[in-house]
């Protein structure tokens, strides 16, 4: 049963709880991803959506629970396994957009096959950054430097790739074209799992988990979490609002 599971499941949460202080950001969460799908953390700000990636990819440790990643707990062992795009960006802003992308090729564990490869190449194309190589981040826009953080993060090809907000200041067309980019990566089999605040990203997304105060409170594909709200044309939007205000209604009886 526990081989199934690890064979099929990309990333697993089992009664995960994390406090800051007083205040409990994750509170007795628990969930199941597939392998080789998009899955969205959707909620508004201070859902508890960056401290569970936070969690996931093992820079925090759960208070209580236990946390699997491709049936393996995180750790140093994990890492290559794993790409992963903050909120807020890692860069190093006195290097280049290339030198960037090597350095976490390197902290991947590719050292210098990556100059051999052409990868580094590949993935500065793919954020249409390339006139721009030679140039340090510092200099660059913040939708300039969410496009080098994405290509920070897949340099070494993970098979569970995390980003958090990864479309949060990007113009229009570049937020298509980063879609596009993470239909192909889960049609080659690489798990996302994508914290947004915006219907948009969630409507993209395989499976969705809205989160508030720290829980889940509804899950499901984007259609049948409209479909929930019971009338025709209902958004994901009117959806997060319906699970909400059942919750209260629960709480009240």
């Amino acid at each position: 049963m526990l081989r199934d599971s690890v064979i099929e499941t990309a990333v697993e949460a089992e009664n995960v709880s994390f406090n800051y202080e007083r205040l409990k950001a994750v509170d007795g969460l628990s969930l199941q991803v597939p392998k080789g799908i998009s899955f969205g953390l959707l909620g508004p700000n201070g859902a508890g959506k960056t401290t569970l990636i936070r969690l996931l990819v093992g820079l925090l440790r759960p208070r209580n629970g236990k946390v699997r990643l491709l049936g393996q707990a995180p750790s140093r062992k994990t890492a290559h396994l794993i790409g992963y795009m903050p909120q807020l960006h890692s860069l190093c802003a006195e290097l280049s957009v290339t030198q960037n992308v090597e350095f976490f090729a390197r902290v991947y564990g590719l050292t210098d096959k990556i100059r051999r490869t052409g990868r580094a190449e590949e993935v500065i194309r793919l954020i249409d950054m390339w006139s721009r190589r030679n140039d340090s981040v510092q200099k660059l826009s913040g939708g300039m430097k969410q496009r080098v953080s994405l290509a920070c993060a897949i340099v070494h090809n993970p098979p569970l790739l995390f980003l958090d907000e990864p479309t949060v200041g990007l113009d229009p067309e570049l937020r298509v074209t980063f879609w596009e980019y993470f239909s192909k990566l889960t049609r080659q089999g690489t798990t996302l799992i994508i914290s947004s605040h915006t219907m948009d990203d969630a409507s993209h997304c395989d499976s969705l988990a809205f989160m508030r105060d720290g829980r889940i409170i509804a899950g499901g594909s984007p259609d049948s979490l409209q479909q929930a709200v019971g009338r025709p044309g209902a958004t994901l939007e009117d959806a997060f609002l319906h699970f909400v205000r059942s919750g209260e209604k629960g709480k009240d009886a």
